[in-house]
């Protein structure tokens, strides 16, 4: 019969969870009674593992806390079962990233997948983060935003095999997995809106550049339907929703103190709404009486905020589910073409 020497500590059982130990595969089988290769098996769905066995098993890997050893995972498969969102730091502030976030999150939780966030200034080249993830091997699989018309990150994510999906589309004739919401559309319909309401001069605070799809997309919309209204486009130069907000607050202030101003306003972006009516107010003039504003938003917080913002919502919760699944199935070798997918502003979604 073995004894212990004072002081010294019993020694576990095999597969029993020592102190400060990692639950493993071991711990999970020692516990269940099972097979190390049936606890892998049920963890993995496996049709030839009964339900009540897989219940059984899973139910234990959760209150022990069990992770899978992504290193051990990446030896066996090659694969990290990791997806990276690389998203620009300046992204909205009023639910856009969150909400990306917890969509992508709520589909990878029923799959091995986690998430990770790559972010990039939009100062720096978008090509940086996407290079780095490829050399090393970090993820399975990207999704990204911001999208260009002839994106350079496409045709290399294309080129070397790397599964990805768009938030946002391309004009660069490769087929690739995407979900957009039509910002024609919206611009579109936010002018009718306005005109609608008596509203002729009327301005759009829009994306940074047409070196971005987006910005492509709310001209044609904008331009489309001030041309049937016959209404009249003024601008509001040296602004846009990349715009620092209080710069944005300044210079609409500076615009609604003018001879010229607008009196009807579409906002991309919720943040720059809120700037916008700072600086309508500023200007000593009322939102819904003196000037109206349209707005798109991710979140519920402009109509608390004034309710008389005419508010369309873009449901950033559903772009990352929809991204999610697109990226994961795009993984398994699904067509690229079945992976496309496009929101619209609804009825439902007006005031």
């Amino acid at each position: 019969m073995k004894t212990k020497a004072a002081g010294q500590k019993e020694s576990a059982e095999p597969g029993e969870l020592g102190e400060g130990e990692r639950p493993t595969l071991r711990t999970i089988a020692f516990m269940a009674g099972l097979g190390v290769t049936t606890v892998s098996r049920a963890l993995k769905d496996a049709p030839e593992i009964g339900q009540a066995t897989k219940n059984r098993v899973q139910l234990i890997a959760k209150q022990i806390g069990y992770r899978p050893n992504r290193a051990g995972v990446r030896l066996r498969t090659g694969k990290t079962n990791v997806i990276s969102l690389v998203l620009n730091s300046q992204s909205e502030i009023m639910g856009l990233t969150s909400n990306m976030v917890y969509g992508i999150s709520e589909v990878l939780s029923e799959t091995p997948y986690h998430l990770t966030v790559t972010p990039y200034s939009v100062k720096n080249d978008p090509m940086q983060p996407v290079r780095y993830i490829v050399e090393t091997g970090s993820a399975d699989g990207i999704i990204m935003s911001r999208t260009e018309p002839d994106d350079p990150r496409v045709r290399y994510l294309t080129e070397h095999g790397i599964p990805f999906a768009t938030h946002g589309r391309t004009e660069m004739g490769i087929e690739h997995p995407f979900h957009d919401f039509d910002n024609e559309a919206f611009a579109y319909l936010s002018v009718k809106r306005l005109i609608a309401r008596g509203r002729h001069r009327i301005a759009m605070v829009a994306g940074p550049s047409p070196s971005v799809t987006y910005y492509r997309h709310l001209d044609r919309g904008f331009k489309r339907a001030v041309e049937e209204g016959r209404a009249t486009s003024v601008p509001v130069p040296d602004i846009d929703v990349d715009t620092s907000l209080g710069r944005i607050r300044d210079r609409m202030e500076e615009i609604m103190s003018g001879p010229h101003r607008p009196d009807g306003i579409v906002s991309c972006s919720g943040s720059a709404a809120i700037a916008i009516v700072a600086g309508i107010e500023a200007a000593g003039l009322k939102i819904g009486d003196d000037v109206d504003l349209v707005s798109k938003q991710s979140t519920d917080v402009l109509q608390w905020f004034r309710p008389q913002i005419i508010v369309f919502n873009e449901d950033v919760r559903h772009a990352g589910r929809e991204l999610a699944r697109a990226v994961l199935r795009r993984i398994e070798g699904v067509d690229a073409r079945e992976l496309q997918s496009l929101s619209s502003p609804g009825q439902h979604d007006q005031r």
